[in-house]
């Protein structure tokens, strides 16, 4: 418990509601004296989720979609580390830090739980040990790892028998991030394969698999039609009304008995809270936490919630707000107003927003998108894409970055490097006048 007089605001979570409640409460409280402020995040950056798939396709160099948080809070303390437990009785919070995860202890009087989800993968068989994810940096680097080595192995004469094993990919999913996976692995493989002279486009098969009878429906079933169409004409196959059954050795396993001979799927089709919370005894929502108009936890003075695990009501609809990032951005706004209206004195303010729109690139300088009640469709609608997120995007310098990159996308084909982690190879040999070292720097020779 706090012995001082400071007050101690401590948020868990640095997406997109930790780190913007974090932002608004710099503004309004970082400056007094008598309040202290901490955001716990296992990354030291913030990841900017809707450009995820253009860094698996080699759209985007891998650091200009995230922000280092350190550059973006200067007067918040930013504790790099694991969220290990939540004493909501004792008001403190377990920490680690560390590849020996040194513990800590943060005690609070204001906690904001901002912890997000992660993958659900519903216990299908196989797709916890060989499905990929696309959640997180390493992701989407892992995916495009994936796919440049496939594309090497399958060009060797020898692969001739399993090439079709190599070059297949499912997307299980056709909500948002399954659709612009799907489809930015598709512009990569087809643009790349010219580049391995034993394989043609033709040995490309790419499939998105969705459980409804159409993609996107967050957007409608026109724009939903119109992105299966225009990925259909790609190349895309497209199975609606179909699950994932399970990966085992016979391939990819189809809910209607189809097997697709793959090693490569990636899930986008389910998500669950963050599991941390399942062991806070307040009230809870399908593993959310169940808040109020203000964003308080029912029973828990000085708890709050907001984003992917926390069930925001809508007053308009008695519906929850969806767990997108424009209101988990708008909710730790109005959040961070409360917390100061708590601490200082004051109203607290219900938080009210409507969805201001939607959008989906579905390849080629091609999009669908939902603005203020109007669809869009084409160009204009991936136009509207990029400009938007570009705005979103934090920080001048990494949208300038972002920037440079799609202008030289226009010019240069994608990149073909796997960025791989692997030490270079070492060597130690003993003194004993039988071995001449080997320089370690290179000679320059004059010609």
């Amino acid at each position: 418990m706090n012995t001082d007089r400071k007050k101690h605001i401590v948020i868990l979570g640095g997406g997109f509601g930790g780190l913007y409640t974090a932002l608004q409460l710099e503004k309004l409280l970082a400056g007094d004296p008598d309040v202290e402020i901490t955001l716990v995040n296992r990354d030291n950056f913030i990841l900017f989720t809707p450009m995820l798939h253009e860094v698996a396709a080699s759209d985007l160099d891998i650091t200009h979609i995230v922000n280092p948080i350190r550059k973006l809070l200067r007067r918040v303390r930013f504790f790099d580390g694991e969220v290990e437990s939540i004493d909501l009785p004792g008001k403190q919070v377990v920490v680690s830090h560390g590849e020996e995860h040194h513990h800590h202890e943060l005690p609070y009087d204001h906690l904001v739980i901002a912890l997000g989800s992660i993958t659900n993968f519903f216990n299908i068989p196989g797709l916890q040990e060989h499905a990929l994810t696309m959640k997180s940096l390493g992701d989407a680097i892992e995916l495009r790892n994936r796919l440049i080595a496939q594309l090497e192995a399958a060009d060797f004469e020898c692969s001739v028998g399993v090439r079709d094993l190599l070059l297949t990919v499912v997307v299980a999913g056709g909500g948002f991030a399954g659709v612009e996976t799907i489809a930015a692995v598709n512009d990569f493989l087809r643009e790349a394969v010219e580049f391995y002279p034993h394989l043609s486009e033709e040995l490309i098969r790419v499939v998105l698999v969705h459980p409804g009878s159409v993609i996107l429906p967050e957007l409608g079933e026109k724009l939903g039609r119109y992105a299966q169409k225009k990925l259909a004409e790609r190349g895309v196959e497209i199975r609606v009304n179909t699950r994932v059954a399970g990966i085992s050795e016979r391939g990819i396993e189809l809910n209607d008995g189809t097997v697709i001979k793959a090693n490569t799927l990636v899930w986008t089709a389910g998500t669950s809270p963050n599991p941390l919370l399942a062991g806070l005894h307040c009230q809870k929502e399908k593993g959310r936490i169940v808040v109020n108009e203000f964003m308080e936890a029912q029973g828990w003075p000085g708890v709050w919630a907001l984003g992917d695990g926390a069930v925001v009501p809508d007053r308009k609809t008695g519906k929850p707000y969806p767990p997108t990032a424009q209101h988990a951005i708008r909710e730790g706004k109005v959040l961070a107003q409360n917390i100061a209206a708590a601490i200082r004195g004051g109203a607290k303010k219900p938080f009210v927003f409507k969805t201001l729109g939607q959008l989906a690139a579905i390849g080629r300088r091609t999009g669908v998108a939902n603005i203020l009640g109007f669809n869009f469709s084409g160009f204009i609608a991936w136009w509207l894409w990029r400009s938007i997120y570009l705005s979103k995007l934090p920080r001048l310098e990494k949208k300038v970055r972002v920037a440079l990159d799609w202008t030289l996308d226009l010019i240069f084909s994608k990149d073909l490097v796997q960025f791989q982690t692997f030490r270079a190879p070492t060597v130690s040999h003993a003194e004993d006048g039988k071995h001449e070292p080997v320089r370690a720097e290179p000679v320059l020779e004059v010609v």
